[in-house]
């Protein structure tokens, strides 16, 4: 039977979900397939996703692949963040105060909020009017 030879890490942000494993290598990040270049394009989203590694020093020193679905490209960058830090902390557990300095560990609450009846939107009133 083969060992195991990756650590795994969910991550969640709003609607999405990532599920992460990462493995010893040269520091190649791979979201469903495709380099996280190509799939998040702006530079926030890249520095959000490569936080972890930063604040760990190991940028670099693993392969990750992950498979992240639901929620859009904002939500979908936190979850993959939240998964790589969940990962890296199953790889070695030196690394939790770094992480959680950082806020890393701590799954974002936020959320969008549920429409109301007789309401425009989640708190949005229809104008009043007086005649």
């Amino acid at each position: 039977m083969k060992k195991k030879t990756y650590s795994q890490g969910t991550g969640r942000r709003k609607t999405a979900v990532a599920q992460v494993r990462i493995m010893p290598g040269s520091g190649e990040i791979l979201i469903n397939g495709m380099p996280y270049e190509q799939r998040f394009v702006s530079l926030e989203h890249r520095k959000a996703i490569t936080k972890p590694f930063m604040v760990t020093e190991t940028m670099g020193k693993f392969d990750v692949s992950i498979i992240v679905n639901g929620g859009g490209i904002s939500g979908q960058a936190g979850a993959v963040s939240h998964g790589i830090a969940r990962a890296l902390l199953k790889e070695d557990e030196k690394f939790k105060p770094a992480l959680r300095g950082d806020g890393l560990l701590t799954r974002d609450p936020r959320a969008k909020e549920r429409k109301k009846p007789g309401l425009k939107r989640a708190r949005k009133a229809p104008q009043y009017t007086k005649r």
